[in-house]
């Protein structure tokens, strides 16, 4: 089977680590990994900021940059979630104006291929245990996106409690937004952070050594406030957990 990584702005410049780590976990699951240079920015920041016009030509690049692959697979659930729920709307607005139906057929093209990685993993692999081993003790967050968008529900976990050496515990609040939402944070800082002191107020209060995530962006939020008051978690990428083994631990 092959698949074309989508690894997002933010894994791009930020977290390169975890665009290394759904190519090593894939690829030891038997998977060939493409990673078409075309790709950039998918059009988030500009749709969520209300510059509609603005992310269609980035509809169009997606969409041509994944052309050709049968499955297109992202580290990110807020990116997925852009392509899936966002690029069809975008499509059928800009037919309703009047403008053609060109980012209809887009959408129509990439949304079906599109899958966040865990979705990938579980619903199109069919595994849950990945052979990873990670000796430590993790809390999860599920991220809105992946929540309330996507419906990953239970595939993320599944995937952690099959990790060997891995204590999952229990996050109080789980599902309460951790504050980040992209421009949310720019736009309503004071609000943001006194979400993220919760989110991470209830991450110290399980005594986990790791705070996972599936999604960077909110990860990026969180790690930054618990580097900022020294506290004894540190927030990692589910992916990175899930590439960690006896062979090659990620620590």
């Amino acid at each position: 089977m092959r698949v074309a990584l989508f690894v997002t702005c933010v894994n791009d410049a930020v977290f390169p680590a975890t665009g290394i780590a759904v190519v090593k976990l894939l690829e030891r699951l038997g998977v060939t990994v493409d990673f078409p240079a075309a790709q950039t920015c998918c059009g988030q920041p500009q749709y969520n900021t209300g510059y509609r016009r603005d992310a269609e030509p980035l509809v169009r690049r997606t969409a041509a940059a994944f052309a050709d692959h049968e499955y297109v697979v992202t580290p990110s659930g807020s990116c997925a979630a852009m392509i899936r729920d966002n690029y069809p709307r975008i499509g059928r607005l800009r037919a309703r104006e009047g403008r053609g139906r060109d980012l209809v057929r887009a959408a129509d093209s990439l949304v079906p291929r599109t899958y966040e990685l865990t979705e990938f993993l579980v619903d199109v692999l069919g595994v849950t245990d990945v052979g990873a081993y990670f000796p430590h003790t993790v809390t999860y967050h599920p991220s809105c996106h992946g929540v309330r968008m996507l419906g990953l529900g239970e595939r993320p976990r599944k995937l952690l409690e099959a990790v060997k050496g891995l204590e999952l515990r229990e996050l109080p609040g789980a599902e309460e937004c951790c504050g980040f939402g992209g421009t949310f944070a720019v736009k309503n800082s004071d609000v943001s952070a006194a979400m993220g002191e919760d989110k991470i107020r209830s991450a110290v209060s399980t005594g986990a050594d790791f705070l996972c995530g599936a999604d960077n962006s909110c990860l990026m939020h969180l790690g930054g406030m618990l580097r900022r008051q020294d506290a004894p978690v540190r927030a990692l990428h589910l992916a990175e957990i899930l590439a960690s083994t006896e062979e090659e631990p990620l620590l």
